[in-house]
């Protein structure tokens, strides 16, 4: 019996153990590009999920969905008792630096699809 999960043609996340042990001090982004990330790789993962990848509890991960759906950068339809989460990836980023950039353009650049 195979009890693998089904081919995908996206790349797997990083286990937790090694988001744990790899976790430096500060990074690069913010929390709401790597809760993007996730929702990149499975619009339909669970917060709980991204809370457990991204090493935030569910409380601020809740908070950056909400804020992200405010925003117009993230759809959130229900199907039965899951959410799928779909990213617009026409939204123009938001600093002055960056703004001529869209979502799209950023997870294209920090994933490998």
């Amino acid at each position: 019996m195979n009890t693998s999960p089904e081919p995908s043609n996206k790349q797997p996340l990083p286990s937790i153990e090694r988001l744990l042990t790899e976790r430096p001090k500060w990074g690069f982004m913010s929390n709401h590009t790597y809760v993007l990330v996730c929702l990149h790789h499975d619009p339909e993962m669970r917060l709980s999920e991204i809370s457990y990848r991204v090493g935030l509890t569910l409380r601020i991960v809740q908070k950056i969905i909400k804020e992200l759906s405010e925003e117009g950068i993230v759809s959130i339809e229900k199907i039965g008792r899951r959410n799928r989460y779909q990213i617009n990836r026409e939204y123009c980023l938001r600093h002055p630096l960056v703004k001529q950039h869209t979502i799209g353009e950023l997870i294209d650049a920090i994933t490998s699809d």
